[in-house]
């Protein structure tokens, strides 16, 4: 378990990483956060990759076993849904989900692209 005050330090550096322009903070937001053993960073993480709107950013989230709307905690993929339905711009968001729900190799992944795909078309 996480202490608060190492609670609010991950948190204030995720957000950090969510705003930062460059390119990398997307790459180190995936390579520390998703990869995390811990479900809080990996939600945190997330759902900071899914405010950036980018086409890298969401990429992560939609279409990567393990990550996002595929990871294997309910907490985490409901969380990064739930950010994906608030997106004010889903635009960039729907074209990667209907990517993966045509190319992607995994047919989980292409299965749970397609149920969020179906969400984000009645939002």
């Amino acid at each position: 378990m996480v202490d608060k005050r190492t609670e609010k330090d991950v948190s204030n550096i995720i957000e950090g990483l969510r705003i930062n322009q460059d390119p990398r903070s997307i790459e180190m937001l995936e390579d520390v956060g998703t990869n995390s053993s811990v479900d809080a960073i990996r939600e945190l993480t997330s759902r900071a990759l899914v405010k950036k709107n980018q086409h890298d950013s969401l990429k992560v989230v939609i279409a990567n076993k393990g990550k996002g709307i595929n990871d294997m905690s309910t907490v985490v993929a409901m969380s990064t849904i739930n950010e994906l339905l608030s997106l004010e711009d889903k635009s960039e968001a729907i074209r990667i989900l209907e990517d993966t729900v045509n190319m992607h190799s995994d047919e989980e992944v292409r299965d749970n692209a397609r149920s969020v795909k179906a969400l984000m078309a009645l939002s």
